[in-house]
């Protein structure tokens, strides 16, 4: 099929077919990594912006690493620095990017939605790396690159994803994706960090994490946001490793070739332990090196449906 979307905005909004073509064209991008000289012309002459109003280490350094392996140019605004401060608006912003005939913006923000409108305001293309609780699609996409590269399949898969499901935009995007890829998602955590209405996405919902393990092909681990708990509403730590930390004990009795993951950055001893993230089950590590050709496919898409409406 020919990608005709020139943003990528969230999995809520594609196809089966669509995210098929996005994981069939990383794969080929994937074998670029593998070179002496780790670069493509697909995108030279070509200027990436990443625009992040939050932290990031993993996502900003993934999609500088994939423009740039595309033979784009990128610039990265730290907000922090910018005319943001000054009290800039998005929009703003985004036309004077567009102004100086930058190709695509990659943006995080902390507001739900931020991307989609700053789409709306402009021609040249934008690529969610992160809104609010919103969704992380290329997070997600990454994700499931991973699982089907281990296991060869998504449809079928029983794929659990335990954590803090409330605050977490990477459980939405793989929630769409999995799902839409046939996919059976079950979701698990205290009922407090379960949002109310989730289960209309079609995802199960679970607070026993030691019946979710025993039937999961892969369980996808979430970072616990404390840093969100403003009303006190979070599990104590510890007592959330007790009760829902992946450990090497948990993992004893679930399936032998379970495949273990976690966007990052993890909390050791909170959400799994040093053994687990570091153990033979794990493709922590590989997720992120899929996530460079996981980009490079989407700056590459996004980028070639821009130029056909030209």
């Amino acid at each position: 099929m020919l990608w005709t979307k020139k943003d990528l905005l969230g999995l809520e909004y594609l196809t089966q077919s669509e995210i098929e073509l996005i994981l069939d064209t990383a794969e080929s991008f994937k074998e670029v990594s593998t070179r002496e000289i780790k670069k493509v012309p697909a995108l030279r002459g070509k200027t990436a912006v990443n625009l992040f109003y939050e932290p990031s280490t993993r996502t900003r350094v993934s999609f500088e690493v994939a423009a740039k392996r595309l033979s784009a140019d990128v610039i990265n605004i730290a907000t922090e620095t910018s005319s943001v401060r000054k009290g800039e608006t998005l929009i703003d912003t985004g036309k004077n990017i567009q102004a100086l005939k930058a190709d695509i913006i990659i943006i995080r923000h902390n507001c739900s939605g931020a991307a989609n409108m700053l789409a709306r305001a402009l021609d040249i293309s934008v690529v969610n790396a992160g809104d609010g609780w919103h969704e992380h699609p290329t997070q997600a996409l990454l994700d499931i690159f991973t699982l089907r590269e281990k296991l060869g399949k998504i449809k079928g898969l029983n794929v659990a994803i335990v954590g803090d499901i409330a605050h977490s935009r990477v459980a939405r995007s793989n929630i769409w994706g999995l799902i839409k890829l046939g996919a059976n998602v079950t979701l698990c955590a205290p009922e407090m960090l379960l949002p109310v209405g989730i289960e209309l996405t079609g995802a199960k919902t679970s607070s026993n994490i030691d019946e979710v393990l025993k039937k999961a092909d892969a369980v996808n681990v979430l970072r616990m946001q404390f840093e969100r708990d403003t009303g006190a509403a979070f599990p104590e730590q510890l007592d959330y490793f007790k009760k829902f930390g992946i450990t090497e004990e948990r993992l004893s009795k679930a399936k032998k070739d379970i495949v273990v993951m976690h966007p990052g950055p993890i909390n050791r001893g909170i959400e799994m332990s040093s053994a687990v993230a570091d153990g033979a089950n794990s493709v922590i590590l590989e997720q992120v090196t899929n996530g460079i050709a996981v980009r490079m496919a989407v700056l590459f898409l996004v980028s070639q449906a821009r130029d056909g409406k030209k």
